[in-house]
């Protein structure tokens, strides 16, 4: 982002990066609903984003997603990488990961347009293990989670781009999460405008599956 886009991301900066319904759900999720801003430098986001271009390019925006959950977007999955797009995955893997966890080999990429969204979903147990880690390119977004069977509980992740978010436990299991459409993006009172945003998602395997593609995959946010 540059120029007005920057400021109002150095604003936002000040009220944090994540908003909840009232203190008790921000503790509770404190170490299972994360945001870390910057985590990509700019090179570092350059790298990924022309990485991931030529594959995107080939493929075309789709309005119907299999389950429904996604509208505007073109996807992919990725498991050979260049060696700096690598080191940035095993940065991520040591961030959000623990030592112990395994990931799937098949990293999830998803592109949304200006005008695509996610729709609220809990990812299968099916598809991916108890911990989901995300990061985002191009344009800065917002994601709600929701809890299913509490509703006013909820909270709100702003994502920038360079930044990285992960969900665990609570976090992954009871609460619903998507990617606000732009005309509902908002980060509490702040409008934050939607480009167009990728992301690239790695999860960790479900239990009692070995490595590789486990079924169709979730959405990805």
């Amino acid at each position: 982002m540059a120029g007005g886009g920057s400021l109002a991301m150095r604003v936002l900066s000040r009220c944090g990066w994540i908003r909840g319904s009232d203190s008790a759900v921000l503790s509770r999720l404190r170490d299972e609903a994360v945001v870390r801003p910057g985590f990509l430098s700019q090179a570092e986001e350059d790298t990924l984003t022309q990485e991931l271009e030529p594959q995107l390019r080939r493929r075309r925006y789709e309005y119907d997603h299999w389950d429904a959950a996604i509208h505007g977007f073109r996807e992919t999955e990725k498991s050979r990488w260049s060696d700096a797009s690598q080191a940035i995955l095993q940065r991520v893997q040591a961030a959000a990961f623990g030592p112990d966890q395994t990931l799937l080999s098949l990293v999830h990429v998803l592109d949304l347009e200006p005008k695509g969204y996610i729709k609220p979903h809990v990812d299968s147990v099916k598809f991916c293990g108890s911990t989901i880690a995300g990061l985002s390119l191009l344009s800065p977004s917002v994601m709600k989670l929701v809890h299913t069977q509490e509703p006013e509980q909820w909270l709100e992740l702003l994502l920038e781009p360079g930044s990285l978010y992960i969900l665990r436990g609570s976090a992954r299991y009871d609460f619903s999460h998507e990617i606000l459409r732009d005309e509902e993006s908002f980060f509490g009172e702040h409008r934050v405008p939607r480009g167009r945003r990728i992301s690239v998602i790695c999860r960790s395997l479900p239990e009692g599956i070995g490595p590789g593609r486990p079924g169709k995959p979730p959405p990805a946010c």
